[in-house]
């Protein structure tokens, strides 16, 4: 049977369209929550939330590994803040998510606190949400599993603001075709992501969230890669420099309810 040009033409966008889907398929999107509170009373009022309603809730929409993290003590410049990180399959599933949330009368109930809180008795001062692509060269999420306590763990979770479009897509080239994923991997950094901020309030920028057993363990590792020369030999690249305009790091530990 003979095809048109016309024809050849439609199976051939189709067939493209196909391939760009399963390779966005195949990559992972990432939802980061940033509660900004406002003193214990707050800090009290948004964890029994997310332990016993939140939580609870994601787990039946199909949600399996929350992660809830805050500052380590040490950290006063990022206190006030719990972070929440959830995976994402696809970006409409944050819609979908929302209506089933909506309709669970249970998360609802249990929510209330929170979700009903009279305006002049807040339960916490903002919410942010930023939504993440997974890395080529780290598709898909990793979740370590350490036996030291939860409040022992350290959990790295930085953002690397890029002065231009252009320029943070070289800082983003650096961690995929660079090497620099593979460098920590190679090390042992356990990383739970790397991602590109497609949605967020300080874009152009990437985040990645490292994770130790404990502070001796985070230092370690990180005198090892400062000092590998195939770091030493990537940062000194000119294709790489001034790439990043503003780095932000903030040492994290596991609440105990948090799925890791």
């Amino acid at each position: 049977m003979k095809r048109t040009f016309n024809q050849i033409s439609v199976i051939a966008i189709l067939l493209l369209a196909l391939v760009q889907f399963v390779t966005a398929a195949d990559r992972d999107f990432y939802q980061i929550q940033v509660y900004r509170i406002n003193g214990k009373i707050q800090e009290d009022r948004v964890e029994n939330y997310l332990k016993m309603a939140y939580l609870p809730a994601l787990h039946r929409a199909g949600i399996k590994k929350v992660g809830v993290f805050k500052p380590i003590p040490s950290d006063t410049a990022s206190k006030n803040q719990i972070i929440v990180w959830l995976p994402l399959i696809a970006l409409d599933q944050i819609d979908k998510l929302q209506t089933t949330l909506e309709k669970d009368v249970k998360y609802q109930t249990d929510g209330a606190d929170v979700l009903n809180a009279p305006f002049d008795n807040v339960a916490f001062l903002r919410k942010e949400s930023i939504l993440l692509k997974a890395f080529p060269d780290a598709p898909n999420f990793f979740i370590p599993d350490y036996k030291t306590k939860p409040s022992e763990r350290i959990y790295e979770l930085r953002s690397y603001e890029g002065p231009t479009e252009n320029l943070f897509r070289q800082k983003m080239k650096m961690f995929n075709e660079g090497g620099e994923i593979k460098l920590f991997k190679s090390l042992e950094f356990n990383a739970v992501f790397y991602a590109g901020v497609i949605s967020g309030s300080t874009m152009p920028n990437l985040m990645y969230l490292t994770t130790f057993a404990d502070m001796k363990s985070h230092d370690a590792h990180w005198d090892a890669f400062r000092n590998h020369p195939d770091w030493k030999k990537l940062s000194a690249l000119d294709e790489y420099k001034h790439t990043v305009s503003k780095s932000i790091k903030i040492l994290l530990f596991p609440t105990d309810y948090s799925d890791f």
